[in-house]
């Protein structure tokens, strides 16, 4: 693997899947694959699991992890090519990710978007310059329309709990006091559509997703159909996409409730606002997997990580 910048980069999505419930077993097997390796990860916006657990997956392959909060302790990054730096940015990113490709063997780079200016969010100016004038392999912990890490990590506990040979996956839309990315939404669209599951997305009308992750997917407006027979329940808050980055509706009666939930596993990416996205009841109960999602992070991040250091070996 050259670089991890979207689901798409993994070949074999389930022979990956399996490979890192391996890893997971036994985490330390491949601990000197990473020796004299570094890890460059470089922070735009705020992370608790991605931060933690990619560190920890890079201390498990034997590499050393340096890591940056960009926006708090670096120069201001300019991304545009021909522009009069006379402003705010100090430094280009032609440098900066020249300089890092020195100190470094794999950059990971964490950047949200806008929400206000699609065009300029949906071009990943910031994740694609990286890829551009880096030397060294790029791995995603977040963009501004992608999360293939957690895409990754939510297909590894589905697998590992899943009852059925071909189990019902419902993604919800759930209500939230912000304007959230579309990032974690879309990656786990594009992870369900690489696995045999039984797929349905529900949300209110008017927070329709890009209609090109979406593909053939089945939507319903209507959540407790949706639900029904649910299997695994993905909760997720994401702001509207035709009307881009706004709130359309702010009321609760999205919210998962354990009466909603009945039999099903309940997932989030994390963090969650209790009793707002989803009651107390669901997240306190042995139907919660949320917990085994974050610790599953580290595993996911360790398969990257192991199958771009194969590919600087070989």
């Amino acid at each position: 693997m050259k670089k991890y910048t979207n689901i798409s980069d993994i070949k074999n999505f389930s022979q990956a899947i399996e490979e890192a419930i391996q890893l997971k077993k036994n985490p330390l097997k491949f601990s000197a694959l990473g020796k004299h390796k570094t890890l460059g990860l470089l922070f735009f916006n705020s992370s608790l699991r991605t931060r933690l657990s990619t560190q920890k997956a890079a201390l498990n392959l034997g590499m050393d992890p340096i890591v940056m909060n960009v926006s708090g302790d670096a120069w201001g990054i300019e991304f545009e090519d021909g522009r009069v730096m006379n402003g705010s940015t100090a430094e280009h990113i032609k440098e900066a990710a020249a300089v890092v490709s020195q100190y470094c063997d794999i950059i990971a780079v964490r950047a949200f978007p806008t929400l206000t200016d699609k065009s300029k969010d949906e071009s990943e100016h910031v994740l694609k310059a990286f890829t551009k004038y880096a030397t060294i392999p790029v791995v995603s912990m977040e963009s501004a329309t992608a999360h293939p890490l957690q895409g990754f990590t939510d297909a590894i506990t589905i697998t590992e709990h899943k009852k059925t040979a071909k189990p019902k996956v419902v993604l919800t839309w759930a209500p939230h006091v912000k304007a959230l990315p579309h990032a974690v939404a879309n990656s786990f669209i594009n992870a369900m559509q690489n696995m045999d599951v039984d797929f349905v997305i529900t949300h209110p009308e008017h927070y329709d997703l890009n209609p090109e992750i979406v593909g053939q997917t089945p939507v319903m407006y209507n959540q407790e159909d949706a639900l029904k027979d649910a299997d695994f329940v993905y909760a997720k808050n994401w702001s509207a996409y035709h009307d881009y980055g706004k709130i359309l509706k702010t009321d609760l009666d999205w919210m998962v409730t354990k009466e909603k939930l009945g039999d099903a596993k309940f997932m989030h990416c994390l963090p969650v606002r209790r009793n707002v996205v989803v009651e107390d009841a669901v997240l306190d109960s042995d139907n919660s997997l949320v917990i085994e999602q974050a610790n599953n992070r580290t595993y996911a991040a360790q398969w990257v990580l192991k199958s771009i250091l194969e590919g600087l070996k070989s």
